[in-house]
């Protein structure tokens, strides 16, 4: 397997590009800003990008998924359920998308927002087990993702409820791969390191620890920080409603 973590500053985020080398095929998830970065990368590493993947449709930045799937012949991947005014390819909870040795695994973990995904890996080179869980917005390193950004907040935080519960239930050992880390205006209290295990998570991150449910709504619909700028209108030119903002 090949992975590479791309991390961004403006704005803060998570960009992964991950391919099995033997089959020569790739994934490109969450993509920010310039394209070109992906597609040398893929010409570097002699594979092709065979998708695309938005874990979620982003209201920090404007995505650049549709750009580089119409740039490499890519599937560009969202939840089946994203209500989006142009073609993409519809994943549902449970498909995997196949590289060859590497399978992705889509799990529906609604909350930061109701299309949100979380992309299960294995590497069969190395084993049948998951290897890691690219998590989104929807678990981060010290935190969960906001609620409110596309919901009302007390929607989104029972809908995160749930997925959290989905997310505990994988191995301690798993790595989790978040789509931002400490400077994201998506989260609260991240730390700046942008890995972690869900083992570790389960033991120190405080709002995914939470076991009650009214608990946890509580928890996340309490000092919610301002909105990213222009927060509605990036979500609704990622979702192809209107002209992306300048």
């Amino acid at each position: 397997m090949i992975l590479r973590q791309f991390l961004h500053t403006d704005p803060v985020g998570a960009s992964y590009f991950l391919a099995c080398a033997g089959h020569a095929a790739a994934a490109v998830v969450d993509p920010v800003g310039d394209i070109r970065p992906y597609r040398e990368l893929a010409e570097a590493t002699h594979t092709r990008i065979r998708y695309v993947i938005d874990t979620h449709l982003h209201a920090d930045h404007r995505s650049a998924g549709r750009e580089l799937a119409a740039a490499t012949g890519a599937d560009y991947v969202l939840f089946a359920g994203a209500k989006v005014a142009f073609p993409f390819r519809g994943a549902r909870d449970g498909e995997v998308l196949d590289l060859g040795n590497v399978s992705i695994q889509v799990l529906h973990t609604p909350g930061h927002t109701p299309e949100h995904i979380s992309l299960l890996v294995t590497d069969r080179t190395r084993g049948d087990e998951p290897w890691f869980v690219l998590t989104g917005h929807t678990l981060m390193v010290g935190d969960l993702g906001r609620t409110e950004l596309a919901t009302s907040a007390e929607d989104g935080a029972r809908d995160l409820f749930r997925s959290v519960q989905r997310l505990k239930a994988l191995p301690d050992y798993l790595e989790v791969l978040p789509g931002a880390y400490s400077g994201s205006v998506c989260g609260r209290s991240l730390s700046g390191k942008p890995t972690s295990t869900i083992g570790f998570e389960k033991r120190q991150n405080k709002a995914f620890r939470i076991d009650d449910e009214a608990a946890f709504i509580r928890a996340m619909i309490v000092d919610i920080p301002p909105p990213p700028p222009e927060a509605a209108r990036l979500r609704a030119a990622n979702s192809g409603m209107m002209a992306a903002a300048e």
